[in-house]
């Protein structure tokens, strides 16, 4: 538990601070982790998660359901992320008013834009935290490791995306940093919730799975769109597919090897 619940803030944290090390986010080799990450996720909710989910003592059509419901609440996220969770830089100047009232309202709306962006980010966060509680009913094929291994490869582009929006929102690094911070603890305190809840039994195996469910929509969301959109113009790019293919291989390896 304690490395799980390392893993999950310290892989954010770390990636988010790595802005102060780039002079410009929009680099290639950023692109190609996200696209990396991508395939990665996708292939582990392909392969691993969803046949788990399927194997469950619940209703299938429930489990549909939810995988659906997942999927959709995180396109309503994105929403108001702006889909900085798969890694989308969006950092559009806008013509500067010299008026003081307006530079005032101008902040505020920043300010406000960013915490919506935080709780957000947060809520999806929260949930796949709630995914790595260990339930002994998920069976002896359930490999958590895997899994941790998804949700960090994907938290580190997304956390620097998030401190690359909010310090250009913001005006500063520093007044980025909390947020940064925030983000970090939100998957921790969503696997210490989810496991306490499932100790103390309030959240039943029943819950607990339909939750997998809806995270597993989540994932499959974000993963189809970084791996799609890392090739807007839908022409071929021999590097970004070869980069897809081997995030593929190494979720498979992960399943089948480790």
């Amino acid at each position: 538990m304690t490395l799980k619940l390392l893993v999950l803030f310290f892989t954010p944290l770390l990636s988010g601070l790595l802005i102060y090390l780039v002079p410009k986010s929009r680099s290639t080799n950023f692109k190609l982790l996200l696209v990396f990450a991508g395939a990665y996720l996708f292939a582990i909710t392909v392969i691993h998660i969803l046949p788990e989910l399927y194997h469950q003592p619940i209703g299938k059509e429930w489990i549909g359901l939810f995988v659906l419901a997942g999927f959709f609440l995180q396109q309503l996220l994105e929403y108001f992320t702006s889909g900085v969770e798969h890694g989308h830089i969006h950092t559009h100047d806008h013509h500067h008013d010299h008026s003081h009232h307006h530079h005032s309202h101008d902040q505020t709306q920043k300010s406000v834009s960013a915490i919506v962006l935080l709780v957000a980010l947060c809520i999806h966060a929260f949930l796949e935290g709630g995914m790595l509680a260990e339930p002994s009913y998920m069976g002896q094929h359930y490999d958590i490791n895997a899994i941790l291994l998804g949700i960090a490869l994907h938290r580190a582009p997304a956390a620097f995306a998030l401190m690359t929006v909010l310090a250009f929102q913001l005006g500063s690094r520093q007044k980025a940093l909390p947020y940064l911070i925030g983000f970090s603890f939100a998957a921790p305190i969503g696997l210490l919730i989810s496991s306490s809840l499932a100790d103390a039994h309030i959240l039943t195996e029943e819950g607990l799975i339909l939750l997998y469910a809806l995270v597993c929509g989540n994932f499959l969301h974000i993963s189809t769109t970084i791996v799609f959109e890392s090739s807007p113009d839908h022409r071929f790019n021999a590097k970004k597919m070869a980069v897809a293919v081997f995030g593929a291989l190494v979720a498979v390896a992960v399943e089948y090897i480790v």
